[in-house]
């Protein structure tokens, strides 16, 4: 058996270890991210200086599939920039124009449309590679490494700004960070996103000046807070409605135009953080990251080791908190931990920090069903302790009856119940402990009580105490009983039986012997748990039961007393002879017979 000190350091510091090893070797990423999209990214209203126009459907029939000729883009810049009082801060362009095309009027015509507007952001992208590379005499592998850039063609270039588009996903293929700039191969220059150049753009026109760059990793990536669901940012204009005139032109003034694939024809969709069954077109994931720009909110994730280090310490507290506790007290402690934890990265989240919201609930409500197992499991453990304990003293029919009955079943205080009561008592017991070593006499005592116990249990008695060589035994409770009196009275015969043959034995091995007085009697007697609060015994009180120690005490060695209301309760079943009245009982009137019992009639 594990002593109680292991088993205590088994249960603690097992599952903290074994926790803290799955957050470590992101067993549990998935699950955490999942947890965490759903608490910290929330749709919220927006400032209107952003909005998006869709190359959707409805521009696809109307105009035509990809790639368009670029005077058509030049003609929505035009449109979009038609009155100097009322245009866009920045046209943002998510389509790639790389390269010159075969149409050298169309590309002129969309270069000088930019240069009148001056308001213009290309998108450019690189080709990104995952690569091993060695640092500091290691090998690790260096995600999304730009392995070739694709720019816009020189005239328009210089015309405009540009910054790079690649999206980038996480392990669970869920876009939740954004790559600030990218390094270009074999170069030292590095290429700022899309969307940090259009609101650099956009703070430049408006003469503000622009919040700091979020903080990234040494790769560039940093933590995109959403804000918006997939369609927040649109308005339900197409390009299409912006070449027929259906736009008043002052609609989009001072604000940040977005023009970018808007079909799912197109292949620009994106599985976010804020909304994992609806996927986000590139366009609306670059309107999210203007949006946490122009509000200057820089998120990052909290430092990896140190909250490995705090999930293993606030598992270990609350593992050692859960061990061997009250269900209620652990359940508070397990709601409060776990409750005080989501609100912790919410506030965390609120002040630009992000935290695994999972890692620790998880942990504590493991541990805690762990310990509220384990604890069942010892206290059923100690309670079959208890009972095989007990049926040393009751019957074991008895005891499955009480715990099939439950609790209730014996009643609360005392109840007045008809039972039968037995006593036994070891005649010339006095007189042979003077005679005998102190080790002998335990062992003859406990020969004969062990006698009588045997009899009592196998007769489905209950066994109600030893005071010194005497045996009390009750039949009829604390369950009812069919033939409780016979039961009683079997006990008795084999009780006087069974001393017969030990006393032959004894004889022959201390030279002593002595036998046995017994007495039985039934009647109503008040039967429960008896005593004080500190201290209670199941017992029954009564002048049943005195009768029937007065029985006892009266009966010569071998002999067995019954009273009339036994005889009478079993009528010829017993064989018995009555002694008369001459027998005085130590206070029992004048007129009570006493008979001894002799045995059970043969049918």
């Amino acid at each position: 058996m594990i002593n109680y000190k292991l088993r205590k350091y088994i249960v603690i510091f097992l599952p903290v270890i074994i926790l803290t090893f799955l957050a470590w070797s992101n067993v549990l990423y998935n699950l955490d991210n999942l947890l965490s999209d759903s608490i910290y990214h929330k749709s919220e209203a927006q400032n209107g200086e952003i909005t998006v126009i869709g190359i959707d459907q409805k521009a696809l029939e109307e105009i035509g599939p990809l790639p368009w000729s670029r005077d058509i883009m030049a003609q929505v810049i035009e449109i979009l920039n038609s009155n100097p009082n009322a245009k866009p801060a920045v046209i943002a362009i998510d389509v790639q124009y790389i390269g010159n095309s075969d149409n050298e009027f169309a590309d002129a015509a969309l270069v000088q449309a930019a240069e009148n507007g001056g308001n213009v952001v290309l998108a450019e992208s690189a080709v990104l590679s995952d690569e091993l590379v060695v640092e500091n005499d290691s090998l690790h592998l260096e995600r999304f490494l730009a392995k070739s850039y694709d720019k816009v063609y020189d005239e328009l270039r210089n015309v405009t700004a540009q910054g790079h588009i690649n999206a980038t996903h996480d392990n669970d293929g869920v876009v939740r960070h954004g790559l600030m700039w990218l390094q270009l191969p074999d170069s030292n220059e590095k290429i700022n996103s899309f969307a940090w150049v259009i609101y650099n753009k956009y703070c430049e026109i408006k003469g503000i000046e622009p919040n700091p760059m979020p903080k990234t990793d040494k790769n560039g990536f940093y933590y995109l807070p959403y804000t918006s669901l997939p369609g927040g940012f649109s308005d339900g204009i197409s390009v299409a409605d912006i070449l027929s005139g259906e736009i008043p032109e002052d609609y989009f003034a001072d604000k940040v135009v977005l023009i970018g694939p808007y079909a799912a024809g197109l292949q620009d969709q994106y599985i976010t953080s804020i909304d994992r069954a609806e996927p986000m077109y590139g366009v609306e994931i670059q309107a999210n990251a203007i949006a946490s720009f122009m509000a200057g909110k820089s998120v990052s994730e909290f430092d990896e080791n140190i909250q490995i280090a705090a999930l293993f310490l606030i598992s270990l507290l609350c593992a050692m908190f859960f061990y061997d506790r009250k269900v209620i007290l652990a359940t508070i402690v397990w709601l409060a931990v776990s409750g005080g934890w989501f609100g912790l990265c919410l506030y965390a989240y609120s002040e630009g920090v992000v935290l695994h919201s999972m890692w620790i609930p998880l942990s504590v409500t493991v541990l805690y069903i762990i310990s509220m197992l384990v604890n069942y499991i010892a206290a059923a453990i100690e309670k079959r302790k208890i009972t095989d304990t007990f049926k040393r003293y009751v019957d074991p029919a008895v005891i499955n009856e009480l715990m099939r009955e439950g609790t209730d079943s014996l009643g609360l205080g005392g109840k007045l119940t008809d039972i039968a009561v037995l006593f036994v008592d070891i005649r010339g017991f006095t007189t042979m402990s003077e005679a005998l070593t102190p080790p002998e006499v335990v062992e003859i005592l406990n020969r004969y009580l062990t006698l009588t116990t045997k009899c009592v249990m196998k007769n489905q008695g209950t066994l109600d105490k030893f005071v010194g060589d005497c045996t009390m035994a009750i039949w009829n409770a604390p369950l009812s009983q069919e033939d409780y009196i016979m039961k009683a009275c079997k006990a008795a015969i084999d009780m006087a039986e069974g001393s017969k043959a030990l006393s032959e034995e004894l004889l022959k091995a201390y030279g002593k012997t002595v036998s046995f007085g017994i007495g039985v009697h039934c009647g109503s007697a008040v039967v429960g748990n008896i005593g004080a609060e500190m201290r209670m015994d199941f017992t029954a009180i009564g002048d049943t039961v005195n009768t029937a120690a007065r029985l006892e005490a009266n009966a010569p060695a071998g002999k067995i007393y019954i009273s009339r209301a036994v005889a009478d309760a079993l009528g010829e079943r017993i064989k018995t002879t009555s002694l008369g009245t001459e027998i005085k009982l130590k206070g029992k009137s004048d007129g009570f017979e006493i008979l001894t019992l002799d045995g059970l009639k043969d049918f």
